[in-house]
This record gives C-alpha cells, structure tokens and sequence, in this order.
C-alpha cells in the first residue's frame, strides 16, 4: 500500500500533464490517468522494480488517451450521423405542413372568387388552356379573360401575401 501511494504521488501529475497534451481536456486527462492507477492496483505484485512500474503507467496512460480519441471521434460521428439524419425529416415535416396550410388557403380563395372569375382562373392555370381557347369555349372576348384573370391574381395577392 505504501508502495502505491508513493507511485501515485510521484507519477499522478506527470500522467496527468501527458494525458492533457494529447486530449486537451483536463477531466478526461484526470479519467484517464485515475484509470491506469486504478489498473495498476488491480496488477499489484505483477509489475517489479520502479523502471517497469514507469513505463507500464507511461504506456497505458498513452494507450487510453488514444482509445478516448478515437472513441470521441466515433461519438462525435454518430451525432453528426444522427443530425443528419434528423434534419430532412424536421425540414420535410415543416414544408409538408406550409404546402398543406397553404393549398388549404388557396382552395378557401379560390371558393371566393366569382363563379365566371373562378371558371376562367381553373381553365386558364389548372387545365393550362390558352385565353384565345377559353374566350372561344365562354363566348367572350379575350380582354374579358385577361381582366378576370387579373381579379383573380389580386385576390390571391391580397389574401396569400403572407406566403409570398
């Protein structure tokens, strides 16, 4: 016991210096070098003479600090994986839910429109037919069909401003 605790004594903040180079962090440099004691205590009786007890603790401290690396860099890929992986389904959820408010507005003012601005707006955007088409399906004049579809448009810009 007496043996231990002058190693402890002698090495511990030596280990701790070394350990702290390579992590650069001062708890896990204390973790690391609280292990290889703890590592040393259960192997007490196996290790003689002072060179060796050196450079077990010198080894083992470099051992673990290299497995705390890389274990960090598995860990910091598994959250950066996992990020990733969130983050389309947050961004989809969220667009999948402004396309659904917004096609329940744009139904909501399309039910507002007049019935012949209506007719000629579905015609014109939805089934994609040309004015000249749907003046000749109607009976009236072109000019009429760009005027309803210009009161269509600045309903939608009124009542959709907050989308635009």
């Amino acid at each position: 016991m007496a043996e231990y605790c002058r190693l402890f004594h002698a090495y511990y903040a030596k280990l701790h210096r070394y350990a702290f180079t390579m992590l650069k962090e001062n708890s896990a440099a204390e973790d690391i070098v609280q292990t290889v004691f703890l590592k040393l205590w259960e192997k007490k009786g196996q290790l003689l003479g002072e060179e060796k007890v050196g450079s077990y603790l010198y080894k083992s401290t470099y051992n673990l600090s290299l497995n705390y690396i890389r274990d960090s860099k598995t860990r910091g890929k598994h959250k950066q994986d996992a990020a990733q992986a969130i983050d389309p389904l947050v961004d989809n959820t969220h667009d999948k839910i402004l396309a659904t408010d917004l096609s329940l507005r744009i139904r909501g003012v399309m039910e507002e429109l007049p019935p012949q601005c209506r007719l000629i707006f579905l015609k014109s955007r939805v089934e994609g037919k040309k004015y000249a088409e749907i003046a000749s399906e109607l009976n009236i004049s072109v000019k009429t069909i760009e005027v309803q579809i210009g009161k269509a448009l600045k309903v939608f810009r009124e009542k959709l401003k907050d989308y635009l």
